[in-house]
């Protein structure tokens, strides 16, 4: 049986219409300054793969970026992101456009960047080395690429934040979740919505604190990242180790790392490397 993706584009439409203000974006701005050690965006080219609500699109617009292109296979998420583009005045250097990044012959056509994005979507593509590879290609050299993906987790047991593992459970957990009715995915997220929060209260957490501090996180909403874990898959993951192994044979150094000993995301800076060319001797 075909893999059925999760409906990615129909949850970041809730959030885009139902959660997404200013100080959301403000967070997301900062985050991206923050991670990239205040990378200076302005006048600079930025890429954004797996573009979802089209956030961070819109960060890079207003931290100067010369040119913002993004694109998602969802087309859901496409509109998403040229919604956000409209709200925005239809900015001329923002494009906004459908496609994958697995497709060799698509990315052939969009050139390179001096920052490419792309944060918690390469293991959802069914091919994550590929995927990154093609991501490798379009950074300048001298760019940086900025990279969110699953931890690797072994051990069985609950991880500090929250979730159990192993990773290879939740495999199986979101293959059946993607592919289950609206009502019933409606009805799991209801029940571990509340079983988050009679979590929070039996761990003295104010867990309305808890949930109106989830925008700290990205500009991201608390009910929306729930579905989007419980439902992403395809679903791969990576240690810290598989990741810079492979990054660093395709001519990168890694700039920053934030690691996670549980089953979220571990993000990378990563810059590429310039080629030395030899002079010879005269």
């Amino acid at each position: 049986m075909a893999r059925k993706p999760f409906a990615f584009g129909r949850n970041w439409r809730a959030f885009v219409e139902r959660f997404l203000n200013e100080d959301r974006i403000a967070e997301a701005v900062k985050s991206l300054t923050e991670f990239c050690r205040d990378y200076d965006f302005k006048n600079r080219t930025f890429l954004d793969i797996g573009c979802g609500s089209g956030l961070f699109s819109l960060a890079a617009c207003r931290l100067g970026a010369s040119k913002v292109v993004s694109f998602d296979i969802d087309p859901e998420c496409v509109r998403c992101c040229n919604l956000l583009r409209q709200r925005e005045g239809n900015p001329a250097n923002w494009s906004v456009m459908q496609g994958s990044i697995l497709d060799s012959e698509f990315i052939s056509t969009l050139g390179e960047f001096d920052c490419v994005y792309s944060w918690g979507v390469l293991h959802h593509t069914g091919n994550l080395w590929k995927a990154v590879e093609n991501g490798s290609r379009l950074v300048a050299n001298g760019g940086i690429m900025y990279l969110a993906i699953y931890n690797r987790a072994d051990s069985i047991g609950f991880y500090p934040d929250g979730r159990f593992g192993p990773s290879a459970l939740w495999v199986k957990v979101k293959r059946t979740y993607s592919r289950a009715p609206l009502a019933i995915q409606t009805l799991i997220d209801a029940l571990v919505m509340s079983g988050l929060v009679l979590g929070y209260c039996m761990t003295l957490q104010n867990p309305i604190k808890r949930i109106r501090s989830h925008k700290e996180l990205r500009g991201m909403s608390w009910r929306i990242d729930i579905r989007d874990w419980l439902g992403g898959y395809p679903y791969e993951y990576a240690s810290v180790a598989e990741v810079f192994s492979f990054v660093k044979r395709l001519g990168f150094s890694l700039e920053n790392l934030k690691s996670t000993n549980g089953l979220g995301n571990n993000e990378y800076l990563f810059r590429k490397l310039v080629p030395v060319i030899s002079q010879g001797r005269p």
